[in-house]
Formats: structure tokens, C-alpha cells, sequence
């Protein structure tokens, strides 16, 4: 990779960063003011719980298709247009006066953000090959845990401002920021038309993108992981705040800190540090993409389980970092690890299968956690089952062997020898 398309493959990752917080912070805005959005539209639990799930369901839907159309139209449209569109549903939350409206802004939010991700991260293991990918990938998901730790504050935000003019605001921020990278926005480099030694062999697979990735082992063993990620951490992120107001008994201004802001602060920390560690470990074991998640899931699930076990603050604290880091374990290897069992072609669209599997099941668990509160099951009891999912969410990444051939190019050989 020459110096130029170097700098051009890092500022894109800067680039897609904020673009990647304002994702986080659109979505996370309603889950931690809880208070003000219920008492304003007369949500109980069940109903305030369906907004989250729908934002889910709709993003796990569309996550697919999302996919598969930034690998046939192309990742920079997608994303800008991604970038409008959920920016205006977000201003749109902050006018709906009904539980209907809010529904549908946040249904539209879901769509919409579900064109991002696939096409975000598909674009930069393109510019970014084996020596960086995970660092690449691990910096630019990095802004969805800034974005989602800047949602933690919500609660002080709608507190000073109201809750409205929070949505308001950010959504304004959105749509101003996708006009600008319509300018900015750097074109086609040469480092986006080569691929790495980990990197699956193209004449291994052939077919059709949905056929060729569910006849493979290796996604579908990703795939089943993620299925349980989602249905695990989801309901955490999305109950914490409330979990921590209504059973432990917490300033509702501080349960957004408390719970989802050191969550995604933890994610954060867990991304930078595991996405070092893959990188490096991978020079020799193309398997430390899915190994290093796998052993954040391992050390998590004991913590997660203490977690509904005890009513102390600062163990809870303590548990829910270490749960949050392996999340951010994951979120760094995922689509490199994808890269190491899927055809270059189809990266998009193996990413969008795996959102739809995570968040789809994400969205289940959150509303039966708040059915289940409503029936006086504890969220402690929610967050002591999921500790079980991540348990075999881990054991499961264990049995990820890479597929087929890689491929030996000379730009791959370059980049390796500069690496060591």
C-alpha cells in the first residue's frame, strides 16, 4: 500500500467514525431518558420496551438487503444516504406527540441505520488488509461506543433541555454532516481493489451471495454466535438504566451513567485493546479473529450472572465493564473474522445477515424483558439468562476454522513483511 492510499484508508475511518457515533447516539437516545419519554407520551414498560424492539426488529429485517445491495450499488452512496434519512427520523422523535408516531420514527430509524454498518465496515476491510484491519475496524466501531456513552448522558440532557429538543438537535447535526461529506468524501483508492493473505480465496466460492454464505460452516457458526450476542447484550444494554432505577434505586440522571454509559465505555476500551491484540496474534494465527472474542465471552459470562446475583453498585459496576469489553472484543474481530470465511464479494451482505440475526434477536429479549417486569420477574433474573447466551456464544466462536484457500497476492506479501 503506497503512502498515499494509506492516508486516504485512515481518512475514511476518521471520516466514517462520526458517522458511526451519531448511529449510536440516535439509537440510544431513547433508552437512557426513560423518565421524561414515558411520563410525556403515558408509556408503561411494555410499551416504552416496543420501542426498542421495534428499532430492532425493523434493523435486523432490512440488514440483508441492506447488505446486499452496498455489495451491488456501491458503500459510499449507501452510506451517505443511510446517513440522511436516520438523521431526519431522529429530528422527527423529537415532534411526535403520540406512542404511534414514536413508533414510527423509531421504525424508520431502524430501516434506515440498517443501510449503514454492512456498507461502513465492508468499505474498510477493502482499504484496510490483515496488518490494520482489525485496528481499522476496531477505531471506526469505536465511535459507536463514543456515541452510545455520549447517549448515557441523556438523562442530564433532557433534564437541562427536555427531551425533545435533545432529538432535535442531533438530528439537525446529522443531516448537516452528510451534506458535508458529499464534498469531502475521498474517492476509490487503489488499496480498495486488493485483498489480504487471510483473506478467502474467491475461486473456493462461487454462487449466489445468500446460497454461498449459508452453505458455510464458518458463517454459519458466526451466525449462530451472533444470534446469541444479540439476545443477550441487547436486553442489558437496553435495560440497564431502568434496572438501575427502578430495582437499585438510582437517581434517574445517573442510571444512564451508571448502566449503558460504562457498558459502551467498557465496549470501547475492549475494542482498542482487542483489536491490537487480533492484529497481532493473527500474523501467525489467521483463528485470533475469532479466538479473541470468544475468550472475552469466556471471562464475561461468570460476571454477567453475578450481575443479577447481587444488589452492591460497585460490583455491579465492575461486571458490567467486563461484560461490556467483550462485547468490544467482538465488535473489532467480527468482520475480520467474516473475511476469514467469506468470499470478498459478498463481505456486505454476510455482515447484514449477521446484524439481521442480532439484532433481530436482540429485539425478542428486550420486549420479553419488559413483558416479564411487568410480571414481576426482576431484570436481574433477564441478565442472569443471558449470561448462559454468552457463555456458548464463546464456545461456539471457538469451533470458527477459516475457509479454503487465502490469497498469496503481492500487496498481501508487502503488507505482511512491513508488519513484522
Amino acid at each position: 500500500m503506497t503512502a498515499k492510499a494509506s492516508r486516504v484508508a485512515w481518512a475514511i475511518v476518521g471520516m466514517l467514525w462520526a458517522v458511526a457515533l451519531l448511529n449510536y447516539l440516535d439509537r440510544q437516545l431513547v433508552v437512557t431518558m426513560p423518565g421524561p419519554i414515558k411520563a410525556d407520551l403515558r408509556l408503561g414498560d411494555e410499551k416504552f420496551g416496543l420501542l426498542s424492539s421495534v428499532f430492532l426488529w425493523v434493523y435486523g429485517i432490512f440488514s440483508p438487503v441492506a447488505g446486499y445491495v452496498a455489495d451491488r450499488v456501491g458503500k459510499k452512496p449507501v452510506i451517505l444516504a443511510s446517513l440522511v434519512v436516520w438523521s431526519a427520523a431522529t429530528f422527527a422523535s423529537g415532534l411526535v406527540s403520540s406512542f404511534e408516531g414514536m413508533l414510527l420514527a423509531r421504525a424508520t430509524l431502524g430501516i434506515s441505520e440498517a443501510f449503514y454498518m454492512p456498507a461502513a465496515v465492508a468499505l474498510i476491510v477493502e482499504y484496510h488488509r490483515g496488518p490494520t484491519r482489525s485496528r481499522a475496524t476496531g477505531l471506526h466501531l469505536s465511535g459507536v461506543y463514543a456515541g452510545s456513552v455520549l447517549g448515557g448522558l441523556g438523562g442530564f440532557m433532557a433534564e437541562a433541555f427536555g427531551w425533545r429538543a435533545v432529538f432535535l438537535v442531533i438530528g439537525a447535526i446529522g443531516v448537516a454532516y452528510a451534506l458535508l461529506l458529499t464534498i469531502i468524501f475521498p474517492a476509490s483508492s487503489e488499496s480498495a481493489h486488493s485483498t489480504a493473505a487471510e483473506d478467502v480465496d474467491v475461486r473456493s466460492a462461487g454462487g449466489a451471495a445468500f446460497s454461498t454464505l449459508l452453505s458455510t460452516p464458518g458463517f454459519l457458526l458466526l451466525l449462530a454466535m451472533n444470534v446469541l450476542d444479540g439476545a443477550a447484550y441487547w436486553p442489558v444494554r437496553n435495560w440497564l438504566a431502568e434496572f438501575f432505577r427502578a430495582e437499585l434505586g438510582v437517581d434517574p440522571a445517573w442510571a444512564g451513567v451508571y448502566g449503558p454509559m460504562t457498558f459502551n465505555g467498557a465496549a470501547f476500551f475492549g475494542m482498542l485493546i482487542a483489536s491490537n491484540v487480533s492484529d497481532w496474534w493473527a500474523g501467525w494465527n489467521v483463528r485470533a479473529r475469532s479466538l479473541v472474542p470468544a475468550i472475552g465471552f469466556i471471562i464475561a459470562a461468570p460476571c454477567l450472572f453475578l450481575m443479577g446475583a447481587v444488589e452492591y453498585v460497585p460490583v455491579i459496576l465492575g461486571c458490567i465493564v467486563v461484560a461490556g469489553m467483550s462485547q468490544g472484543f467482538l465488535d473489532a474481530n467480527l468482520m475480520p473474522a467474516v473475511c476469514t470465511v467469506v468470499d470478498f464479494r459478498f463481505r456486505a451482505t454476510a455482515y447484514g445477515l449477521l446484524n439481521f440475526a442480532g439484532t433481530t434477536a436482540g429485539g425478542v429479549m428486550t420486549y420479553v424483558g419488559g413483558r416479564l417486569k411487568e410480571q414481576q420477574v426482576p431484570f436481574s433474573a433477564t441478565f442472569q439468562f443471558a449470561s448462559g447466551m454468552i457463555l456458548v456464544a464463546g464456545l461456539l466462536l471457538l469451533m470458527v476454522r477459516p475457509a479454503g484457500r487465502r490469497l498469496q497476492s503481492s500487496d498481501a506479501a508487502v503488507d505482511e513483511a512491513v508488519a513484522r
